[in-house]
């Protein structure tokens, strides 16, 4: 399949072929999106380091069958449009032969119809359960759902955590909104009562008033289903200036480099579930030392989920070529891949993962408890 932009009326044609070459010569070339600006630059920059940590890595073990992979990132600003853009922009380079799309559930949903339209292999990070379950067999998750998140967060805040009376705060976005619905599910499953829900927009800065609710609704735990870090590192510093006495649990930001970074302190004795653990096995031990070494900062999720994405597709393709259509089937048949956010045995809808570790956050370092898959 040929493709390249034909700009007219300010629509984006494609353009069809077979048997045509998907590799530039001597160059593989693998496309991404990520925040580079925006609220979650932040996470954005952790995300293109843990990509090229591991394009370098292949790179220097003599790339994929002697052809080095050249990535290439487009800014999606943490924006639907943007990302629509930007990933529109890289699947009309005939050259790139895959591409990393976001972990945000509502940007990722957003491209989805671009996915299916151009045909290319996609590895997404979003966790919303609908992305892989539209029938796009083009779309490949490398992180666990939110099923798994919410099941195991509730679970845990009832039976052991002792939660009986539950507030939620969730982003309104993709993410937070699919999250909520089976979080609140989960806990009514396992015998808390929900006393507040509470939705808010993505980059809200204030969050007195969602807090002042959660204090007058009698809540003994908060539970986050929080999409940006930076945002939830905001309102766990708000939380203690109010004093607020809840336990807390939250979704996978909470856990994140980025938010124990900009909460400091505040992240402290909190709870939350991860797809990453620094020394959750040994590939994420091996990768963890290779990151700070280089970067001279902690990895999380976000660098981690694409650093196992870039190594599990050179070795599909280094097996099975270039060809789209090869590149969909080879990732599809892995199974029992050992990577640092997990085992990967890809199912017929395409996610990847099937568990989370649940962690506590202590002296602003993230605890592994137990892992529940």
């Amino acid at each position: 399949m040929v493709r390249k932009l034909l700009f007219g009326a300010g629509m984006i044609a494609l353009s069809c072929g077979l048997g045509v070459a998907h590799a530039a010569s001597g160059t593989i070339e693998i496309g991404m999106i990520a925040d580079m600006t925006g609220p979650a630059a932040l996470s954005g920059q952790h995300k293109v380091d843990g990509a090229k940590l591991a394009v370098d890595e292949i790179n220097a073990h003599g790339g994929i069958n002697g052809k080095k992979i050249k990535l290439i990132v487009e800014d999606d600003r943490g924006q639907n449009q943007a990302g629509v853009s930007a990933y529109q922009k890289l699947a009309a380079n005939q050259n790139i032969v895959a591409i990393i799309g976001s972990i945000r559930s509502t940007i990722v949903q957003a491209t989805l119809p671009y996915v299916a339209r151009y045909k290319i292999p996609t590895m997404i990070g979003g966790t919303d359960p609908k992305l892989t379950h539209v029938g796009n067999q083009w779309v490949f998750r490398f992180r666990p759902n939110d099923t798994y998140a919410s099941a195991t967060m509730a679970q845990y805040a009832v039976k052991t955590m002792g939660s009986k009376k539950v507030a939620i705060l969730y982003d309104t976005d993709a993410f937070g909104s699919a999250g909520n619905q089976l979080l609140k599910a989960a806990l009514v499953k396992d015998g808390a009562k929900v006393v507040s829900d509470q939705g808010y927009t993505t980059a809200t800065r204030d969050y007195t008033s969602f807090l002042e609710k959660i204090k007058n609704s009698g809540a003994d735990t908060l539970a986050t289903y929080m999409t940006n870090s930076e945002d939830e590192a905001q309102m766990l510093k708000q939380l203690r200036q109010l004093d607020l006495k809840v336990k807390i649990i939250g979704s996978t930001s909470i856990a994140t480099a980025v938010c124990i970074q900009l909460a400091g302190s505040a992240v402290d004795g909190t709870y939350g579930v991860s797809d990453f653990v620094a020394d959750g096995n040994d590939a994420a031990k091996a990768f963890t030392k290779l990151y700070v070494a280089k970067y001279h900062s902690q990895p999380d999720v976000f660098g981690g989920w694409v650093y196992d994405a870039m190594n599990v597709l050179s070795r599909v393709i280094a097996k099975d070529g270039t060809a789209p259509a090869a590149i969909q089937k080879g990732i599809r048949a892995v199974k029992g891949y050992h990577g640092v956010e997990g085992t990967y045995n890809f199912d017929a809808n395409g996610d990847g993962l099937h568990g989370y570790w649940v962690v506590k956050m202590q002296h602003q370092k993230v605890i592994p408890i137990k892992y529940v898959g």
